[in-house]
């Protein structure tokens, strides 16, 4: 990752579609010089950008990246897959949980020594399914779940390096991950119905959380689950 002087740095992982995609290019428009991670096609170069393939399911070469990086201010971890209907099945359960909640530990494991340099802080993506059950999609919940603890785990254990660690919950997002229950007419309606604000998100409104987060406005905040679901928890 090159660093200029005088601008903060973001690493996002799954920050090549969705999400993630959004918030690299919210933290690049904030003046952050940002790396952004993901499997398969990346995207076409965005200023302030550098999009690498990284697989958060392999450690040794998560490790080996961050053993190269000198400093870090920001870490977000957003790579995540769902698949709906299989996840009972138990190999596929076991690789959205090794995705989800072991590639999430596995960035923060190997970049605790640059965010600690920068005395930065860390921004994991949980989801409103880290508190609602998941019919069709136990591997997905449970590593939802299991990020929640895992942000709340990590800010005890690394405040001593004055790292701070949080997460964002998003609701239901407009996202290539949600296109075909979008496409469902019926379970369209059924989420707007149920979601207060009456729509999806779009990825872009998770950006002003993430960068207050960040921020130093957020400097006492460690260990907190943020909401950004227009209300859908509070039903």
């Amino acid at each position: 990752m090159t660093q200029a002087n005088t601008r903060k740095s973001a690493f996002v992982s799954g920050g090549t579609s969705g999400i993630g995609l959004a918030l690299a290019k919210g933290f690049a428009q904030a003046g952050y010089q940002v790396t952004a991670s993901g499997i398969g096609q990346l995207p076409d170069t965005y200023e302030s950008i550098e999009f690498i393939s990284i697989d958060v399911t392999d450690g040794d070469i998560v490790t080996d990246y961050f053993e190269q990086i000198k400093t870090l201010d920001t870490l977000i971890n957003a790579a995540g897959i769902i698949r709906r209907e299989d996840e009972h099945h138990p190999k596929t359960f076991e690789q959205v949980v090794d995705t989800n909640l072991n590639g999430t530990m596995r960035l923060c494991s190997a970049a605790r020594n640059a965010i600690a340099r920068a005395k930065g802080s860390i921004i994991n993506i949980a989801s409103m399914l880290s508190y609602f059950g998941g019919g069709l999609v136990p591997g997905y919940a449970a590593s939802k779940g299991g990020v929640v603890q895992l942000t709340k785990s990590l800010a005890i254990a690394y405040a001593k390096d004055d790292i701070r660690v949080n997460a964002i919950a998003p609701g239901w997002i407009d996202t290539p991950l949600t296109g075909d229950l979008r496409a469902d007419s019926k379970r369209n309606q059924t989420i707007v119905d149920r979601t207060p604000l009456g729509r999806w998100g779009d990825p872009k409104e998770l950006v002003g959380p993430a960068l207050f987060l960040a921020g130093s406005e957020a400097s006492f905040v460690t260990g907190t689950v943020l909401n950004v679901d227009g209300g859908y928890s509070a039903m």
